[in-house]
């Protein structure tokens, strides 16, 4: 032992350079890594019982915003596909947050879980009929909603293989179907004291590829597009729908606002990338993943602060990045190409549903005024459904065991 000591107190850090070499290889990982994993929410603002609904909340980014917005107060759904896994991302969620409340703000019989409000609901974005379904029921649970965050979403799925309403599935789950369920919502939005809607864009709209002809590439001649750009469109329409939304609803309660959590690791996203197609491909690219990619709970301040910074009560229409508003590309800024991708999103949606929530249905007020819609012109009047169509839809809400919205 004496002399492992005596070996340390006459050992010279300075006669070699391999120390000096570690310690600025360590130093530079550390400060790329701190640069990379982006700008953390400004604020612990509360949202004491406001009324939040985060689609894709069961895992990856919209999991940690489901659990920051809990934690602060807000009374979270959580909208997935796969709705065993929601369940148990409520109910670990409910757990965690649980075990941080101070143990003396409770009674003695008190379950530290229980005052967290975490609920999971089905949702399937490839399927309009269940955004109707889903609208339908919170409508007529809640008198208002406080916050949407439409985070689900997916990349380099099949563009071969459209969804059971026709759509590419990267337009439907992306844009088509968030526009959808926000369009539905907007009157419940609307009752809030101040109602935000939340868009999840990406850094990837700033190549996509747009016809200002035909905006949603779904005309008969259109370019067949491949995984990576069929994403890009559909992020592209968010932030375009987005900025136009917000002029129609200039003047109300309602702030709509998109951002980018940046390069995320760590989720669902990335199963059918080709970065994982082998083992020997992960284990080359996941060191420099971890390097230069946030993970989930980085990538997900952005849409934290925008769900909950009053300094941002009066900023609408705007592209966030690391909390900060940011500049998008010159197409995410065309006025023009913006107003006709909204008019033909609202007269494509018409072609295939309605956009109101059947109030009867649902039992909802029938002296709800729909003043607020956000709608360029009225709706086409929608065929009743049939018998048989009905029953379809109540066998399709029983089973829900299909995987979860990334």
């Amino acid at each position: 032992m004496e002399r492992l000591l005596t070996m340390f107190e006459e050992a010279d850090p300075f006669a070699t350079w391999w120390p000096t070499i570690a310690a600025l290889t360590v130093g530079i990982v550390i400060t790329v890594r701190t640069l990379m994993s982006g700008q953390r929410c400004p604020n612990d603002n509360q949202i004491k019982e406001q009324i939040v609904v985060v689609t894709g909340g069961n895992g990856g980014i919209g999991f940690e915003i489901a659990q920051a917005l809990a934690g602060r107060g807000g009374r979270v759904i959580l909208a997935c596909r796969n709705l065993e896994a929601g369940k148990r991302a409520a109910a670990i969620i409910k757990r965690e947050l649980g075990c941080r409340t101070p143990l003396n703000s409770l009674d003695e019989d008190d379950n530290p879980a229980d005052r967290y409000f975490v609920e999971a609901r089905y949702l399937d974005l490839c399927s309009l009929r269940s955004v109707h379904h889903f609208a339908g029921q919170l409508m007529a649970e809640f008198e208002r909603i406080d916050v949407l965050v439409n985070n689900a979403g997916v990349v380099f799925a099949n563009t071969q293989v459209p969804t059971e309403d026709g759509f590419e599935r990267h337009s439907q789950v992306n844009y088509l179907a968030p526009f959808l369920l926000t369009h539905l919502l907007l009157p419940h939005l609307q009752r809030s004291e101040q109602g935000r809607i939340l868009f999840v864009s990406a850094h990837a709209h700033q190549g996509a590829k747009i016809d200002f002809d035909d905006p949603l590439n779904v005309g008969t001649w259109s370019v067949k597009f491949h995984a990576r750009e069929a994403f890009a469109h559909s992020k592209l329409c968010v932030l375009l729908a987005t900025r136009w939304m917000a002029r129609e609803l200039k003047g109300t309660s309602v702030t709509v606002n998109c951002c980018t959590p940046g390069l995320v690791r760590g989720t669902r996203h990335f199963r059918n990338s080709p970065l994982m197609s082998s083992l020997c491909v992960k284990a080359v690219t996941y060191p420099w993943m971890w390097l230069f990619m946030k993970n989930a709970y980085e990538g997900a301040q952005c849409a934290i602060r925008l769900a909950t910074d009053p300094q941002l009560k009066e900023v609408t229409g705007e592209y966030f990045n690391d909390c900060e508003i940011a500049e998008s590309s010159v197409t995410g800024q065309d006025k023009e190409l913006a107003k006709k991708l909204y008019m033909q999103t609202i007269k494509t949606l018409e072609s295939v549903t309605k956009l109101t929530v059947d109030r009867e249905e649902y039992g909802l007020d029938l002296q709800l005024e729909m003043e607020s819609e956000l709608r360029l012109e009225a709706p086409a009047e929608a065929e009743p459904e049939t018998e048989t169509n009905q029953a379809a839809d109540e066998k399709k809400w029983q089973g829900n065991g299909e995987t979860e919205q990334p």
